[in-house]
């Protein structure tokens, strides 16, 4: 759903609708993709539609029903009085279902055959199938809508000679719009059916109540008067709407910076535990790297002394059987030194009973 360009509707612009759109399976019309749903448009809207709807491979996916022989159907259904809101995907998939699924393929048929006309054009069509009215193109709301201001002001030019009672079913109708607030009345869409009732009340005329030419203009004047507060009204309420919607979206930022502010300062906490951990783990880390420097310092001296006595025991080795010469030599002294001092020591004991 889109506008040819918003950029031209008044300001205060806005239209409710409840609307839904399908892409119908025409294999099996039950099968159809819809989406339902109401809005309430605004010209500052940047969302005219629905943002996804079908993806792209499940379109063209042969097994099924949405694109037969290069053609989709696609249907709208759209209310715009409030009171109607009846649309949905089981009205939409059962509203005619034979007789739509027969003008579908009939439009199928139309739609292939003027392709192969359009494509082929060295043969020649003498019998081209025609195409089925409900086929041909619809015309445009912007059709319509210029097509009877056209014909309305036209229908204003005639002198048209209304009667008593439709002089009273005219003024029934504005009292009734009236008796709505201004914006239930630019929703209600009766604006055009008000119009032609003042221009009723302006033009009927009556012996007994002949209205003067001032009171005459003041009742036209009076229906572009209500169209211009009917869309103040709209405008208005737009805005009150629009200031709600943005205290909403206060309310919501601020309960989030509320619970943002509360996080933080459990956060900060946290992080002083943590770098109070680190502190703890910075001593015993400084603690184990001494313990481990002296380890190493350590460990170095041990290679150290250990290196230089195995020096010392190769060179032991290198002279141990010197040493063990030397020893034998010194076993043998001893045992002559001992026999000497043993001879000595008896010959003083001999000699000892003489002195």
């Amino acid at each position: 759903m889109a506008t040819n360009d918003s950029s031209t509707l008044p300001a205060g612009w806005i239209r409710y609708a409840h609307f839904g759109l399908a892409v119908i399976d025409q294999f099996d019309r039950e099968l159809s993709i819809t989406e339902v749903t109401t809005h309430v448009f605004n010209v500052n809207a940047d969302n005219w539609g629905f943002p996804s709807f079908l993806p792209l491979t499940e379109l063209r996916n042969p097994e099924r029903g949405y694109l037969v022989n290069d053609a989709c159907l696609v249907e709208a259904y759209v209310f715009t009085d409030r009171s109607i809101g009846f649309i949905s995907h089981e009205l939409i998939v059962k509203t005619d279902s034979d007789k739509l699924k027969t003008k579908e393929s009939d439009c199928v048929k139309a739609a292939m055959d003027n392709q192969r006309t359009t494509s082929t054009k060295a043969v020649e069509i003498t019998n081209p199938s025609p195409t089925p009215p409900y086929c041909q193109i619809m015309p445009t709301e912007e059709d319509m809508n210029t097509f009877f201001t056209s014909l309305e002001s036209k229908l204003w030019s005639f002198n048209t000679i209304f009667s008593r009672e439709e002089a009273k079913e005219a003024l029934a109708k504005v009292e009734k719009a009236l008796n709505m607030t201004p914006v239930n009345f630019y929703d209600s869409g009766k604006l055009s059916p008000l119009k032609h009732a003042f221009k009723i009340l302006a033009s009927f005329d009556c012996s007994s109540t002949t209205l003067t030419m001032e009171q005459k203009k003041e009742l036209l004047a009076m229906e572009e008067s209500l169209k211009e507060l009917a869309d103040r009204a709209a405008k208005a309420l737009q805005d009150k709407n629009f200031l709600t919607e943005k205290e909403s979206i206060k309310l919501t930022i601020t309960h989030k910076l509320d619970r943002n502010v509360i996080r933080y300062k459990e956060v900060e906490s946290e992080v002083k535990q943590v770098e109070k951990k680190l502190a703890a783990l910075h001593v015993q880390v400084e603690e184990a790297q001494k313990e481990r420097e002296n380890m190493l310092a350590e460990r170095k001296e041990i290679f150290k002394s250990s290196k230089e006595m195995k020096m010392e025991l190769e060179a032991l080795e290198k002279q141990w059987a010197e040493y063990e010469a030397m020893a034998k030599v010194a076993e043998e002294e001893e045992s002559i030194v001992l026999a000497e001092w043993g001879r000595i020591k008896d010959f003083i004991s001999s000699i000892k009973g003489k002195i």
